[in-house]
């Protein structure tokens, strides 16, 4: 179950987009929704997007400013070596938002997706085996519920002193500053 690949215009409506760091390369980005279903049956929807990157000329050649669509599907990819030589912090896979980063056996996951023609191709997963690692952070950010936050007064949610007397003076300096005369002239 997938839907097609659509074509992503910026928000000028260019389709190919210029490198920044070299005028003779470019990309276009590209998103498709998809459902997955895992292994415990779950059901998950979920848009992912990646970049189909080539030089200028090429990008221009097959039509995509024309295009709103391209057969074939988003792939997911994973893998323990680095994609990036340059920068191989760049694809690691988090847990969520926990900074954790999911691992088999302490050795790092490396994940990116890619555009592919077949649209029978298959993504390449890998299961951590670090989730205790996660539960501990996400226990850590948890909060509980049954505590209820202290209800801040105005003073203090705005960083005043919680003194009326502070308050007071600041509204009325604010108050003489907004206080413009201007002459009175009458024409006849």
């Amino acid at each position: 179950m997938q839907s097609k690949v659509n074509i992503i215009a910026d928000d000028m409506g260019n389709v190919i987009r210029q490198s920044s760091t070299s005028s003779e390369y470019g990309y276009v980005r590209l998103q498709q929704d998809r459902v997955t279903f895992g292994n415990g049956g779950w059901v998950k929807k979920s848009n992912i997007s990646t970049l189909l990157h080539g030089k200028l000329e090429d990008l221009q050649s097959i039509g995509l400013e024309s295009m709103t669509t391209l057969p074939g599907k988003i792939i997911i990819k994973e893998q323990f070596d680095a994609f990036s030589t340059n920068d191989p912090d760049r694809d690691l896979k988090y847990a969520g938002d926990t900074g954790i980063i999911c691992c088999v056996d302490g050795e790092p996951i490396y994940r990116k997706t890619f555009f592919v023609a077949d649209a029978t191709a298959e993504d390449v997963l890998l299961a951590h085996n670090n989730g205790a690692a996660i539960r501990e952070a996400n226990a850590s950010t948890s909060f509980d519920l049954e505590k209820k936050p202290k209800k801040a007064t105005t003073a203090e949610a705005f960083g005043f002193d919680s003194s009326e007397e502070k308050v007071e003076e600041i509204v009325d300096e604010k108050a003489e500053e907004l206080v413009v005369e201007e002459e009175e002239t009458f024409e006849l």
